[in-house]
């Protein structure tokens, strides 16, 4: 018999799903024939599969210890027994520590039981692009079963996660769920836009005002560029010319970005945006539209202005900075964050750039 109890970090999900990662080699009419004859059980009682799990349920499973490895998917790597099965995070966290090395800088600015806000630095992936990446994600195991958060057995049905995603050279804020509810809520929030999101960056010229920007985001999938237009109808004709031309799908989005100024220098401003829309490149995209492209943007950005700060301060990437969050009104077990303003530090390189 393999009997686990069930901890905050995994609670909240359906206990279908949570069988589904603790069991990944068993098919899904497999599970709920062993639910109904009663080789699953929850709490000593049969279940169907929908209930929700809280902390403290446990759940037994009924099966041989060949058959359990067969389906937990360890019969080809290091068979385990149902009698001396054990948390042991040492295989795990050693593959991991190459992290601390490379990635020393990372600082927690909050954390609570379900979630926690990192300032990422750039250079650093939010989630792997290939098997061999080292990201962010990582980090996050990584912090977590060193500080005894999350054991190995436990990353079997429930794996701490980025929700929001940066790009590699952008730096600052990023949430991570450490727990399903944590994981639940910051999907919430992200998808209905209710968490308010900032960030701060140099653009060339001079802006004065406070604006809002809206337009319609066209992004290439083969060149993986995107373009800005203000004209719905310009849309159509680029849209027709790039699939001539490119013989690729071009999607457009509509998208609306706010900035407001903070300092205003010889031949920059600094400015704050918040993504009333978030989509990729958008930021980049959307200012360089209007004339105003980020330092250090090779991509859409002036190729010769960006040189000049590259060889005065060795900038080979866009300074872009997600400054800010703020959490919308939240019930429990999320009132200590509930309206909550959190900031991330400005690098080192923005105050480097104009002694701010």
């Amino acid at each position: 018999m393999y009997q686990r109890t069930i901890t905050e970090t995994e609670a909240g999900q359906r206990f279908d799903k949570y069988l589904r990662k603790l069991l990944p080699e068993a098919g899904n009419s497999f599970l709920y024939k062993m639910l109904r004859k009663k080789n699953i059980v929850l709490n000593d009682a049969k279940a169907d599969g929908s209930e929700k799990l809280v902390k403290g349920d446990v759940v037994a499973v009924y099966f041989s210890d060949e058959t359990l490895n067969k389906f937990m998917g360890t019969s080809k790597r290091q068979a385990v027994t149902t009698s001396d099965y054990q948390d042991n995070i040492n295989g795990y966290d050693a593959s991991l520590t190459v992290i601390s090395k490379l990635f020393n800088n990372i600082s927690v600015i909050y954390e609570n039981e379900h979630i926690l806000i990192a300032d990422k630095p750039a250079g650093l992936l939010t989630q792997k692009a290939s098997a061999e990446d080292i990201s962010l994600n990582e980090w996050l195991i990584h912090y977590m079963t060193r500080n005894n958060q999350i054991t190995e057995s436990q990353l079997k049905t429930f794996r701490p996660s980025v929700c929001n995603r940066l790009d590699r050279n952008t730096s600052g804020i990023v949430l991570c769920a450490k727990t399903v509810r944590g994981a639940q809520m910051l999907g919430d929030v992200l998808k209905n836009r209710s968490i308010h999101k900032y960030y701060r960056l140099y653009v060339k010229g001079t802006l004065a005002n406070e604006s809002v920007i809206d337009g319609w985001l066209i992004k290439n999938e083969k060149t993986n560029k995107v373009q800005i237009n203000t004209k719905e109808h310009d849309i159509v004709n680029n849209r027709n010319e790039k699939e001539k031309s490119d013989n690729v799908n071009v999607k457009e989005t509509y998208i609306k970005t706010r900035y407001v100024p903070v300092k205003q220098y010889e031949d920059m401003t600094l400015i704050e945006v918040e993504l009333i829309t978030g989509k990729s490149h958008q930021i980049r995209a959307h200012l360089a539209g209007i004339g105003h492209p980020l330092l250090g943007d090779y991509k859409y950005g002036d190729r010769r202005w960006n040189d000049k700060y590259k060889e005065q301060y060795g900038i080979k990437h866009q300074l872009l900075h997600a400054y800010k969050v703020v959490f919308p009104h939240l019930d429990e077990p999320f009132t200590d964050i509930s309206g909550r303003e959190f900031l991330a530090p400005l690098p080192e390189i923005f105050s480097k750039i104009t002694d701010v």
